[in-house]
């Protein structure tokens, strides 16, 4: 039997299933920000007069050396140090001396490190993934505006119910898209506090200054109370829980496709680029993209709320469980999500209506029945329970019959509206087709958020706009981290150049 040596770190063991495979997820994830965060920390501490100039501007040198020389890509863990911040630091020491490079650690911690980065990362990813939910946005919208007038059957609890238009059914999509993104782009806020300058818990009794590191970082500024910045994990679950929810949401709406894109149902067309074959029956069309986005969506909630879970019941202070490993396992949800954002804001475009099945289930299921009831109440003064039971009637008649309700529904509509009321209606043929036509039932729906032709084009009107604003604030971000890779450039490179 084989004994572990107990007196030499790290353990083999150890450094197998937790240091090493951490040490490959900073170095991975997090390399670029390690890179920017040493920087904007040297800069401050010069500044702040903590470090002389001449102190700092060895050490600059030396990091512009290290980042020169180093690929983080093809770094091996050899368990000499125990993690991908004590590399950088080891080796600015080999190159300036134990004391000199000792100092850029001067004021900060691996705790407040470690939150940074993992904001950053995220502010990223987030942008990433706002970025192709906008595309899908601007997708849907122009789908909508195009299918506007398109008539489609909606349905609810799984049967037909009433004609709309597929304008109006992808607008009810856009907004829960819209709401979805705001809520990403409040949890993108909630990210871009910077935590640099809490140190280990309680800030600092040096001169730093805490807004300068926000700005040189690209943050909105810096999270106030120094215990929160490292043991809060709202930023995290914020995020997670904004993701989670914009792909259970959209899994909704492609579960719908699938449904009708059935052969039975067919009101949708795919078309043969997203079409795949059977590999043994020659008449089968399958829109299995549909089935990879309902998956990938699933994936994403699924991995988006592992990290919630992981979240529950953990002490509120600075932890592993929401650090490296719980970070990196995360980073999945961006992309499987990003997946079917691609995928979804490319295939509702290619989209058709087939119109025959769809004029074919609105006259078989007497869907447009509801506007007959309305129409009664209206032009014959009914109570709309009177009507109700009259339309009821008629549609009854008209589907034991197998028959059209534009065409053959006026001799039982008469019928029953005498039986009823004791006395003749008052509706001709022609005012009954007109009452039971789809496209009257939609025009006449002109309320505010009806699928009629003016509140559909208010609302696509403030469509546009919500993506106009989604738009600038995605340009404000990027402009303010343009700008701070600039200015903490600028600052180190001075640096550099002290002599």
């Amino acid at each position: 039997m084989t004994m572990t040596d107990t007196t030499t770190f790290p353990d083999p063991i150890y450094q197998d299933t937790v240091l090493g495979p951490l040490f490959d997820h900073a170095r991975s994830d997090h390399a670029e920000g390690f890179r920017r965060i040493d920087r904007a920390h040297l800069v401050m501490l010069e500044r702040t007069g903590i470090l002389p100039r001449d102190v700092a501007a060895t050490i600059a040198r030396a990091l512009a050396e290290i980042d020169r020389q180093i690929d983080p890509a093809g770094l091996i863990y050899t368990g000499e140090v125990e993690d991908y911040f004590f590399l950088r630091e080891a080796e600015l020491k080999a190159r300036v001396g134990a004391d000199v490079g000792g100092r850029l650690h001067t004021a900060r911690s691996r705790n407040d490190i470690d939150h940074t980065l993992f904001k950053m990362s995220l502010k990223a990813r987030i942008d990433v993934l706002s970025g192709q939910g906008r595309a899908l946005l601007g997708a849907l919208i122009d789908t909508a505006s195009r299918e506007r007038d398109t008539l489609i059957v909606a349905y609810t609890h799984g049967q037909p119910a009433q004609p709309t238009t597929f304008g109006h059914y992808l607008s009810a999509a856009i907004e829960v898209l819209i709401r979805d993104l705001a809520r990403l782009e409040e949890a993108r806020a909630i990210a871009d506090q910077c935590s640099m300058g809490a140190a280990a818990i309680t800030t600092s009794g040096f001169p730093i200054d805490r807004g300068m590191m926000a700005d040189l970082l690209g943050f909105a500024g810096a999270q106030r109370n120094s215990y929160g910045c490292i043991a809060a994990v709202d930023y995290i679950t914020a995020t997670y829980g904004a993701v989670e929810l914009l792909f259970l949401h959209l899994g909704r709406l492609i579960q719908d496709f699938q449904v009708w894109s059935s052969f039975e149902v067919g009101q949708i067309h795919v078309p043969n680029s997203f079409v795949q074959i059977s590999s043994i029956m020659p008449q089968k069309r399958n829109p299995v993209p549909i089935e990879h986005m309902r998956h990938l969506a699933s994936q994403t909630v699924g991995r988006a709320r592992m990290i919630k879970d992981i979240m529950h019941n953990t002490p509120f202070t600075d932890m592993n469980d929401s650090e490296g490993e719980t970070q990196a396992a995360g980073y999945g949800a961006f992309a499987s999500g990003g997946r079917v954002l691609r995928l979804l804001a490319a295939f509702v475009p290619a989209l058709r209506i087939d119109g025959r099945k769809v004029a074919r289930t609105i006259d078989q299921a007497c869907i447009t029945i509801t506007e007959l009831a309305d129409t009664l109440v209206r032009r014959e003064g009914l109570s709309f329970r009177q009507a109700h039971e009259i339309a009821a009637d008629t549609a009854r008649a008209v589907t034991s019959a197998g028959e059209s309700l534009a065409s053959a529904g006026y001799v039982p509509f008469s019928a029953s509206f005498r039986e009823t009321m004791g006395r003749d209606t008052a509706m001709t043929l022609d005012d009954f087709v007109l009452a039971v036509s789809p496209a009257h039932f939609v025009r006449v729906r002109d309320r505010f958020g009806g699928p009629a032709a003016a509140p559909m084009d208010e609302a696509l009107s403030a469509y546009h706009a919500a993506l106009a604003g989604f738009e600038t604030a995605a340009r404000a971000h990027a402009d303010r981290d343009t700008a701070a890779r600039a200015a903490l450039e600028s600052a180190f490179g001075a640096l550099m150049e002290t002599h």
